[in-house]
């Protein structure tokens, strides 16, 4: 952070000495080529960034604020205030291919500081290229492709955040490519990475919960177990009709062997997930996600702890309104709708044979302005209705949310 801060002011000084004291001499906003097909993959550099003078390196960020009232069943705690997100992130170009990128999230106004993404990229050829470092697993999509400025909603999805623990970052290292060929183009990831622990049966949930991993800060030093997860992702697009990934994930997540000594069989987790994305009629945007998630419980754990999870997302967003508003040119309105579903706990009690509840559906109508494209304001209603493993009465739970986000 000093040799950042160092940087800044001998490119602010050099200015004042050649007499230029033109901010936009100083920050210049880079240039997107436009005329590529983007994927999700390519979320964590299909960023806006500011070129610091004439130096190789590249700075950005983004910023999320909301309010929300929610009531559980008739009762509420009243109306609240949220800063989710600050995040800081920055590019750098060494050498021709070879570049780093890395970003840093404060969370809940600071209480929390991530490294999401800090890795090294060195491109022999658009087929085969080298990544190491701190990378986001691929999968799913919205794990990749998290930015709160894209999204037209306040809160992040559910199985998106509870089946797939996003945002889910570690250290590991792999291989990625693209090849494209007029409207198409088909790519790939593979990585190798630390992975899961114990913690997804051992929580405070009292049920099998994959982001309680998300708390062991030790999986950035070393494995847990010492066998790598593994991360594998497909992609393939048209230009005029959509994207569709296909991804897995999988590894062991249990401690096994301690000093020689068998404890215990390797236990595995697997994930599955499908996404996509697509524009209908010219202008309606579909963006969803369904994952499976298949885990080894022992069978000492009651079957509160289940060993299967699904769920997923479809978001609508229609403009309804574009063109100068309020004195910005590119403003653009729209309305949104997004279904959600996520079932902790797939399959039967052992003894009756009836269906295990432990799900959770939720309906989100917003509405959202957008004077620029990297700048969103939204309105949120959401509908939530829980059901437990045992199938009592759904608690409901319902209430607004208003806030905005933008990158800088």
């Amino acid at each position: 952070m000093k040799k950042l801060l160092f940087s800044f002011y001998l490119v602010f000084f050099c200015q004042l000495l050649y007499g230029q004291t033109d901010t936009s001499f100083f920050f210049t906003r880079v240039k997107q080529d436009s005329s590529k097909l983007k994927l999700n993959m390519d979320a964590v550099y299909n960023r806006p960034f500011l070129q610091m003078g004439k130096l190789p390196v590249s700075i950005g960020g983004y910023l999320e604020a909301n309010s929300s009232y929610f009531s559980t069943n008739g009762v509420s705690e009243g109306l609240s205030f949220q800063l989710p997100r600050l995040t800081m992130f920055m590019s750098a170009s060494m050498r021709q291919r070879i570049k780093f990128m890395t970003e840093i999230e404060f969370e809940e106004g600071g209480r929390e500081i991530n490294i999401e993404f800090a890795a090294l990229d060195l491109e022999f050829n658009p087929l085969f290229n080298l990544r190491g470092g701190v990378i986001m697993n691929p999968i799913g999509s919205f794990n990749q492709n998290h930015d709160g400025p894209k999204w037209e909603f306040v809160s992040r999805p559910v199985s998106s955040t509870t089946i797939i623990p996003s945002t889910w970052s570690n250290v590991g290292f792999g291989v990625f490519g693209k090849y494209s060929r007029k409207n198409w183009v088909w790519a790939y990831e593979a990585y190798l990475s630390n992975g899961f622990d114990d913690k997804i049966i051992n929580n405070n949930q009292n049920r099998t919960w994959f982001p309680a991993s998300k708390a062991n800060a030790e999986r950035f030093e070393e494995s847990f177990n010492g066998v790598p997860l593994k991360t594998i992702k497909m992609a393939i697009k048209h230009r005029n009709i959509a994207e569709i990934g296909l991804s897995w994930m999988g590894g062991v997540y249990n401690k096994f062997k301690d000093d020689g000594i068998v404890l215990d069989k390797k236990r595995h987790l697997n994930f599955i997930a499908v996404d996509v994305n697509s524009t209908i009629l010219k202008d309606t945007y579909l963006n969803g996600e369904w994952v499976w998630a298949y885990v080894d419980v022992p069978d000492t754990y009651i079957q509160q702890f289940g060993n299967r999870q699904q769920g997923g997302f479809l978001d609508i967003v229609q403009p309804i309104k574009k063109g100068k508003m309020l004195g910005w040119s590119e403003s653009v309105i729209n309305i949104a709708l997004r279904l959600e579903y996520a079932d902790y706990n797939v399959g039967n009690f052992q003894e009756l044979g009836l269906r295990i509840a432990d799900h959770v559906y939720a309906l989100v109508p917003a509405i959202s302005f957008r004077p620029s494209a990297q700048t969103v304001i939204r309105a949120n209603y959401r509908y939530e209705r829980h059901t437990d493993l045992l199938r009592n009465p759904a608690s409901q739970t319902a209430g607004f949310q208003f806030g905005f986000s933008t990158y800088f």
